[in-house]
């Protein structure tokens, strides 16, 4: 196994901000490149979003995002600033933005721009909507995304209000995210196998509609449709955690010959002896008479109770935690998941580590997330090493 870095010697100038193209970087630092933030004399707007933090500028969720990058900020409208920008793309292997194109023209880093400044660089824009539509160009945020995909009627469809809510999770931004990172190591293979750089635009809308489309266009799929659009199985309003004596808990017979042995454990296998029941087709048909009667005898007994039963019959479950217990978590803290570190400035904190392991790669200590222009003053032996390293 080595040890070290897997993308040791990759460096990545990051021009993103908030959590779309910050994820995508994130899991490039986790992985050992070098990653440099750029960032404007106001810093990252997503370093003050939420509460709490402990101090200005290093929230919660930026410290998550940002973990083993370098802080450089240049403000790139003075043209000394624009300079260094230069001098660090020139550097660069992998260069990731998400300012919008007339933008990043205006500032002189287009892709056009930059291939006068490095011609080998991958260019990689994180953009809101694909160019060539006539969404192209406009502000792109997870909320926005949600609403434009269809993703925020899904609720409403479970519940039949017919209303419109978002997802409580920035699933797109990170959707995307997971995308960015996948281009950017793709193109990177692409061109240590050919010699060839090239632009990589990561559209959130596409991305995130192929995404939950895969299950959700369903009857769509055909032309002309067969059957509505939705995964039913997903809208299910009788699809929930079920409630215990003490709380929830979730158990998934995924197949319909696998409610048999949870009406076992129930004690009632004499209720699939009903004609509603008589063939697989016939049970899952009327799987929502089986999630209610599930749903009737589960307060009888404790969470704790109902999940050693289902475990013991080898059926799906987990117990339904509160976020603020996920610390706790036997098996999270059985592989180390969270890792109780030191930060410079804020203190004792909770590090997630990546949770992918290489048999042939030990994972290193990522440092921790930078203070606001925290290596504004190593940009010149950042520049020195590049330099000496193509001596």
């Amino acid at each position: 196994m080595t040890s070290g870095r897997m993308l040791e010697g990759v460096r990545v100038v990051d021009m993103t901000s908030v959590v779309f193209g910050p994820y995508a970087t994130q899991i490039l630092a986790d992985l050992g490149a070098d990653v440099i933030k750029v960032e404007p004399p106001t810093g990252d707007a997503f370093r003050y979003s939420g509460k709490p933090a402990q101090t200005r500028g290093m929230a919660p969720s930026f410290m998550a995002l940002n973990k083993g990058k370098r802080s450089v900020v240049l403000d790139l409208k003075a043209e000394e600033d624009r300079a260094a920008m230069r001098d660090l793309l020139a550097s660069a292997d992998i260069f990731i933005h998400n300012v919008r194109s007339q933008a990043i023209e205006k500032l002189g880093f287009s892709r056009e721009q930059t291939k006068k400044i490095n011609n080998d660089l991958i260019y990689i824009h994180c953009v809101g909507f694909a160019e060539g539509g006539p969404y192209y160009g406009l502000q792109a945020y997870d909320d926005v995304i949600q609403a434009a995909s269809g993703t925020a009627t899904l609720a409403g469809r479970v519940d039949g209000s017919g209303e419109a809510r978002y997802l409580p999770s920035l699933i797109a931004d990170k959707v995307a995210g997971l995308h960015g990172a996948q281009a950017a190591m793709a193109a990177y293979i692409h061109k240590l196998r050919t010699g060839e750089s090239q632009f990589v635009e990561v559209p959130m809308f596409e991305v995130f509609t192929k995404f939950m489309l895969m299950e959700h266009l369903a009857g769509l799929t055909f032309d002309p449709p067969n059957a509505p659009v939705c995964y039913f199985r997903q809208i299910d309003p009788d699809r929930q955690p079920f409630q215990t004596s003490d709380g929830f808990i979730s158990m998934v017979p995924y197949t319909p010959e696998a409610w048999r042995p949870v009406f076992d454990v129930l004690g009632e296998p004499e209720f699939l002896d009903k004609p509603e029941f008589s063939t697989p087709r016939a049970l899952f048909e009327n799987q929502a008479l089986l999630y209610r009667r599930t749903a009737e005898i589960t307060p009888s007994r404790t969470t704790a109770e109902w999940t050693q039963m289902f475990n013991d019959a080898r059926i799906p479950c987990m117990p339904v935690r509160d976020m603020a217990d996920i610390l706790e978590d036997p098996h999270l803290k059985a592989t180390g998941f969270f890792q109780h570190t030191q930060h410079p400035s804020e203190g004792n904190w909770y590090d997630m580590k990546s949770p992918i392991s290489y048999s042939a790669y030990k994972a290193y200590d990522v440092a921790p997330p930078p203070r606001l222009g925290e290596h504004s003053a190593d940009v010149g032996s950042i520049l020195a090493d590049w330099k000496d390293r193509d001596s």
